[in-house]
């Protein structure tokens, strides 16, 4: 089983992220897919283990294996847990339910360290581009500033929203009819108000690790228990192959 056949065959969830998840995008943007897809249990009966994500196979296309897509959002992972929110769902099957169910399992009060954290990488990049050319990347700044506005309301209300309603603000910033010097100020105000909601936030201080646990065990044993070419396992145990061998 290749890796494309992974991600065409076992997918659980996939959705729209990008520009068009935001309400940001032009004529001109792109459309990036993420997606969620579970490698059968007995692949990882092999030495070689399933992928954990997958690039492709179509353009602008990124998955990844149920396990290390659950890890990263109990992290926290900023773009992880934007992908269980996206408002534009392509498929999800009853395993896909399931995960967006869990939603609220994987936030936590480590989001407000992770977002920030991404968020002041991305702004030392975009300062740099100021020193060295006379300005940001102005597409870039618009979706820092997104983020930011949404770490706050995250961290304030305990909800994850990331589409950006009307009268959509950042597209400004991305054509660069707001001055950099208000941007950096925008963003600092931003800053500053997801630190003083982070000292009452509703969010709990940890995620839900057991709950979610017990959906990735409920959802390998029912994988176990499906119809599958028990032979080509052990040829590939025995060969040492695996997955796209």
């Amino acid at each position: 089983m290749t890796p494309e056949q992974l991600v065409r065959d076992h997918t659980v969830y996939s959705c729209v992220m990008g520009s068009r998840a935001f309400g940001l995008a032009t004529a001109a943007s792109d459309t990036d897919r993420r997606g969620v897809y579970v490698a059968p249990t007995p692949l990882f009966w092999a030495f070689d283990k399933p992928p954990t994500h997958v690039e492709g196979p179509a353009e602008e296309q990124f998955s990844w294996e149920l396990e290390r897509f659950c890890e990263l959002a109990l992290r926290a992972n900023p773009n992880i847990l934007e992908c269980l929110h996206s408002p534009l769902v392509e498929q999800v099957d009853d395993t896909g339910r399931e995960l967006l169910a869990l939603r609220d399992a994987f936030l936590s009060r480590r989001a407000h360290a992770t977002f920030t954290g991404y968020a002041l990488s991305q702004r030392k990049k975009l300062e740099a581009d100021v020193r060295q050319y006379g300005a940001p990347r102005w597409k870039h700044a618009m979706h820092l500033v997104r983020l930011m506005t949404s770490c706050r309301d995250l961290v304030r209300t305990g909800t994850l929203t990331i589409e950006v309603g009307p009268p959509r603000p950042p597209l400004a910033v991305k054509r660069g009819e707001v001055p950099w010097p208000e941007v950096e100020a925008w963003m600092t105000g931003l800053a500053e108000e997801t630190t003083k909601a982070a000292t009452r936030s509703p969010l709990p201080q940890e995620p839900d690790g057991a709950r979610v646990a017990d959906f990735l065990f409920q959802v390998r044993r029912e994988s176990a228990l499906q119809p599958y070419p028990y032979d080509e396992v052990v040829q590939r145990v025995v060969s040492g192959g695996g997955v796209g061998q």
